[in-house]
C-alpha cells in the first residue's frame, strides 16, 4: 500500500536527503551537509515545509531545534515512483523500465541482474527460494 504524500520539490528532497542519511539535524547541520550553498533561512523555511507537510518532526535542542524525518526514505520512494509512472508513462512500469535502458548505460550484467529479480518477483510464492544466487 502507497501512503498518498505530498510531492516533494527540489530542495525539500535535498533537505530529506541530509536528514535520512544523518538520522537527524539542526537546520546548521543540514546546512553543512548539503550539496548546495543555500542561506541558513532558505533551509530553516524548508524544515518548516517539510514539517508542514508532514515529512519531519522537530524537537528543541537548547535554542536550536532538532528535525526527524518522519517518513522513511522507502516511502518516500515508492510514492514518487507510483507518481512517475501514473502520470509519465500512462501506469506503464515497463515504459518507466524501458527510457531508464535506453537513456543511461545500462551493462549487460546489470541487464541481466534486473531480469533474475523479474524473474523472481513473478514467479508464484512457491517457487521464489529465500536464497540469492546472483551475488545480490
Amino acid at each position: 500500500m502507497v501512503v498518498d504524500l505530498t510531492p516533494l520539490g527540489e530542495r525539500e528532497l535535498d533537505v530529506m536527503a541530509v536528514l535520512w542519511e544523518l538520522g537527524s539535524g539542526t537546520v546548521t547541520e543540514v546546512l553543512e551537509h548539503l550539496g548546495v550553498p543555500l542561506a541558513y533561512t532558505t533551509v530553516l523555511t524548508v524544515l518548516r515545509n517539510l514539517e508542514a507537510k508532514q515529512y519531519v518532526t522537530r524537537e528543541e535542542e537548547g535554542r536550536a531545534h532538532r528535525y526527524y524525518p518522519r517518513v522513511a526514505q522507502q516511502a518516500a520512494q515508492q510514492n514518487a515512483l507510483s507518481r512517475l509512472v501514473s502520470q509519465l508513462f500512462g501506469g506503464s512500469p515497463e515504459a518507466l523500465i524501458a527510457r531508464l535502458v535506453e537513456q543511461h548505460d545500462v551493462s549487460p550484467d546489470e541487464l541481466a541482474r534486473l531480469a533474475r529479480k523479474l524473474n523472481r518477483a513473478s514467479a508464484p510464492p512457491e517457487k521464489q527460494s529465500p536464497y540469492k544466487t546472483d551475488g545480490e
